[in-house]
């Protein structure tokens, strides 16, 4: 498997290219999302000027808002001022049309003709996504533009299409999620999951409960930095009128977008439970939290008031959003409180609940409280949507589940015959960095996804059966803000890979292709620069592949530039100029360089990231798992354990894998009988997510692969409460072996302790690397 490092970004005027003087501005339907199917035509081109008008159906003011929406991009993007009207003329016109007789709702078709371009929609929705590929098609330059003659035939791969909004940790104003919802727009988003209250703070009003806001949308500071323990005491709120989230949902409704809202319960409720103490088992006093992670202070699910507050919450939410599904959380919800709840043990009691060996008793209760908001929300005409935690303890009979830890969740639920929503955090968490050169980022929550991760998901699983992938409904990117406290990081954040998300959403898997898309998407960077979205560079850079090459310790670096700048190199971690060694074919590494490399443009600019190559008896040497990789945290596979390339203490860059629920047991064939005396692994802990250390390192020898003889075994303590994060080493020595084959087994916390919040579960490991010596 590839290895994909960005190693420098290249700097062009006017953001991607810009175009020369007298350029004909010519549009082109390769966009993105890509169209299904884009035909050229012989009816003859047609030119957009100043008499162009545009036209909707008589007496239909949905139309006549798309058509109103064409006029102001056609305007941004070229300084055209164009009318619309319900008079068709007979020519020069971009006439909107409804009665394309297609089963998806959202299809549209683009005929492009000398008179006129037609644009005819199996509904309101599919005219305006029609339009967002003319205005995508369109140059962003002042002028007349010629549209080539073309038929487009397109719909969505997926009804559901969303990107999800947290203004809980971070609260952003009524226009910001109005600017949020345009950018959903550009890239045919259909749905915004507005997830309005957690820990730190509740942000909708809740008239029945005023004080949910006069009190719970405020807290007394926020935590500096990772949980640091040390807080700037600036008190920080917000909170949305039910006028003013009515406002937005009606914004949403003309762009043709559902709000969705979510109100987080039983879990993730503290701010709630500052207000109204008794709905939590030990309470109070609660304060409206000031950190970031996961509460262990959660509602009471043995209280009566507990279910008439969530009755009372969610009778007004559906008052104020339209939307058919609205999301109740169900994540994250330590379970602490309610073992030594009387209230909670006695409703276990009357239920009849026990544990069993899939769930335990107080699992199945948060189905009893996730049950009852189903029951209410479909009471109302509505469905409920929930994080894939809702599958413990049994799902909600008419649930939607939205499959975030992994593509586990997702399948389960299909199996069971639930809809469910893919958006698992190893591909589309936004609040992750793109680069692996965080130390010039903004701070973020951790993580590593770039454009390509995203672009690359396949949503469907391959363990479906066709009948059952039907239930895989839609796709979603989440965006969560604790270390987002301006809306232009947010703008930095989506983009551009909310791009990359828009096409799994829209476009048929068989037709994307990642270096064509990166070609479209500056075009639509230049769209991105005329509405001023601040978006990230990272994509627009020198990459370079690392190959291994068992044959010898030696690595084949191929390196490739999107723009075919010249890329020079050298190989003792100077800096890369011009007058360096320049690429031409592959390169040879040996054990002592340090590889530096840069495109060169011709103004001498470069921004070179180094890769440095630990070698070890171990690296690039064949490698053999005998017991599989965790899929949510696989990224290249077993040749990350040999590549000779460590990782930060920010496990998800795709420089570590991860062991779940059974131990590492890789097998190193050194290709020759060998002498070694030392075996060590590296692993990273991150406690809070329930990522500890080993308990146990074994190593053992082999002259044919078959029979192993143990050489050494060491094993670990128990995490205790004042355990700390960091990257370990753990070593073995032994005295001189000779072997070819070397069998290094790592055992994980197969039961998370007391005092931990995911306490008896079982705990991930993750290692970047095996050295032998």
């Amino acid at each position: 498997m590839k290895k994909q490092y960005i190693l420098g970004l290249f700097f062009l005027c006017g953001g991607l290219f810009a175009c020369s003087p007298g350029t004909v501005n010519q549009a082109n339907f390769e966009v993105i999302p890509l169209p299904q199917d884009i035909q050229a035509s012989t009816t003859g081109d047609f030119t957009l000027t100043d008499n162009t008008v545009i036209v909707y159906p008589k007496g239909n003011e949905v139309m006549k808002r798309n058509a109103e929406f064409l006029t102001e991009y056609i305007g941004e993007q070229t300084g055209k001022t164009i009318q619309v009207t319900d008079e068709a003329p007979s020519s020069n016109a971009i006439v909107l049309a409804l009665g394309l007789s297609d089963s998806n709702q959202e299809a549209y078709r683009l005929e492009v003709s000398k008179q006129q371009i037609t644009l005819t929609g199996a509904s309101e929705a599919g005219v305006f996504y029609g339009i967002q590929t003319l205005r995508k098609a369109m140059p962003t330059a002042q002028g007349d533009v010629v549209f080539p003659a073309t038929v487009v035939n397109d719909y969505p791969r997926f009804a559901y299409r969303g990107a999800h909004f947290d203004v809980s940790r971070h609260f952003f104003t009524a226009d910001s999620v109005k600017r949020f919802i345009d950018m959903l727009a550009l890239h045919n988003i259909n749905r915004l999951h507005w997830h309005l209250t957690d820990d730190q703070g509740w942000r909708i009003e809740i008239k029945k409960h005023p004080k949910l806001t006069e009190i719970g949308s405020k807290r007394s500071g926020t935590v500096i930095g990772h949980n640091s323990g040390e807080y700037d005491n600036t008190p920080y709120g917000g909170f949305y009128t039910q006028e003013e989230a009515k406002d937005i949902v009606k914004y949403a409704q003309e762009r043709h977008i559902t709000v969705i809202p979510e109100i987080d319960m039983p879990g993730h409720m503290q701010a709630a439970l500052t207000v109204y103490p008794e709905l939590g088992c030990t309470g109070g006093p609660y304060e409206v939290w000031k950190q970031w992670g996961i509460s262990d202070d959660v509602l009471c699910a043995g209280n009566d008031k507990t279910l008439e507050f969530i009755d009372d919450v969610l009778g007004e939410i559906v008052e104020i959003f339209p939307s058919e599904y609205i999301h109740v959380g169900g994540d994250e919800c330590p379970k602490v409180r309610w073992e030594k709840c009387p209230k909670c043990q006695a409703r276990i009691k009357a239920l009849g609940l026990k544990d069993d060996t899939h769930h335990t008793a107080e699992q199945k209760l948060q189905s009893f409280i996730i049950n009852h908001a189903e029951k209410f929300l479909n009471s109302k005409g509505r469905q409920m949507i929930g994080w894939d935690e809702t599958l413990e303890g049994g799902l909600a009979p008419n649930a939607t589940i939205m499959s975030w830890r992994g593509i586990e969740g997702g399948i389960e639920a299909a199996k069971q015959g639930h809809d469910a929503i893919m958006t698992p955090s190893s591909h589309l968490y936004f609040d992750y960095y793109q680069t692996t050169d965080t130390e010039n980022e903004p701070i973020a929550i951790g993580g590593y996804i770039p454009v390509d991760r995203v672009y690359n998901y396949e949503p469907v699983p391959s363990a479906l059966t066709p009948e059952e992938a039907k239930h895989i409904i839609g796709v979603q990117a989440n965006l969560w803000t604790e270390y987002i406290p301006t809306f232009r990081q947010v703008e930095y954040m989506e983009l551009p890979r909310m791009a990359a998300l828009s096409e799994i959403q829209w476009t048929m898997p068989e037709k994307k292709n990642y270096d064509n898309f990166l070609k479209r998407l500056t075009r639509l960077i230049n769209i991105y620069d005329t509405e001023n979205y601040n978006y990230a560079k990272h994509v627009f850079g020198v990459r370079a592949t690392y190959l291994p090459n068992t044959a010898e310790n030696v690595l084949d670096v191929v390196l490739s530039t999107i723009d075919d700048a010249p890329i020079y190199y050298t190989l003792d971690g100077s800096e890369p100029t011009a007058s360096s060694e320049r690429y031409t074919d592959t390169l040879k590494i040996d054990k002592s360089c340090t590889l530096k490399a840069a495109a060169i443009r011709a103004n001498g600019s470069s921004n070179a990231l180094k890769e440095e190559i630990a070698f070890n008896k171990a690296t690039m040497k064949p490698i053999t798992m005998l017991q599989p990789i965790n899929e949510k945290y696989k990224y290249e596979g077993a040749n990350t354990l040999i590549d000779g390339l460590t990782g930060t203490n920010n496990y998800r860059t795709g420089r570590w894998i991860a062991f779940y629920k059974n131990d590492m047991e890789a097998v190193i064939d050194l290709q020759e009988e060998t002498s070694i005396s030392k075996a060590w692994v590296r692993t990273d802990v991150v406690i809070v997510d329930e990522v500890l250390d080993l308990r146990k390192l074994t190593v053992a020898v082999s002259a044919d692969g078959k029979n192993y003889k143990e050489v050494k075994s060491e094993t670990y303590p128990v995490a205790t409460k004042d355990a700390k994060d960091g990257i370990y080493t753990h070593e073995l020595t032994f005295e001189p072996t000779n072997a070819r084959y070397v069998k290094i087994i790592a055992q994980p916390e197969y039961h998370i302790p007391a005092w931990h919040w995911g306490k008896g579960d079982p705990a991930f490991i993750f290692v970047d690397e095996i050295g032998l010596e």
